[in-house]
């Protein structure tokens, strides 16, 4: 029978999975804001773009960077 201690190891929590997530969409989110040369205002369509990014909906990400590039 698996300790505490092998079984917290073995399994993320939830709430590790979710500040993860949120972390790679902040990076991401600045990584999209630096290419554009740190135009500032577009911080939402950033976070936007990275999450639809790395959730895995490529098609969102798509219109969402239209999006932004309409903005110019």
């Amino acid at each position: 029978m698996p300790t505490e201690k092998t079984k917290s190891a073995s399994v993320t929590p939830i709430t590790d999975q979710i500040f993860n997530l949120d972390e790679e969409i902040r990076r991401r989110a600045y990584e999209l804001y630096e290419k554009r040369g740190r135009d500032d205002g577009h911080d939402v369509d950033d976070w936007l773009r990275a999450e639809a990014e790395l959730s895995g909906t490529a098609v969102k990400a798509k219109v969402l960077a239209a999006r932004t590039i309409s903005h110019f």
